[in-house]
């Protein structure tokens, strides 16, 4: 995901914070995941901890994978998702 999908979506979520609470709170653990995974992937390749770079590497898609996944849910019908339209561009 780009950065400015990511920003997109958490305008949403910052103006929606009283009505969708646990949206946010979601939201703001998928961005604390990404964060750790840029941040942590240096010092795991530097003090050769390899076994904890797929960590990373999972971390750094956390975003990418739950947009997918909600919107996959919510063209099914299975989970509804109000914001779906800030996340459209982020899947083109």
């Amino acid at each position: 995901m780009r950065l400015e999908d990511l920003h997109r979506i958490k305008k949403w979520h910052l103006g929606h914070r009283t009505t969708h609470p646990v949206e946010g709170s979601i939201w703001d653990t998928m961005l604390t995941l990404w964060v750790m995974g840029w941040v942590g992937w240096a010092p795991v390749y530097l003090f050769d901890l390899l076994w904890a770079l797929p960590l990373c590497v999972f971390a750094i898609a956390a975003p990418g994978l739950y947009v997918a996944w909600r919107l996959k849910a919510h063209r099914q019908r299975k989970l509804r998702c109000d914001w779906s339209f800030a996340a459209i561009a982020a899947n083109d």
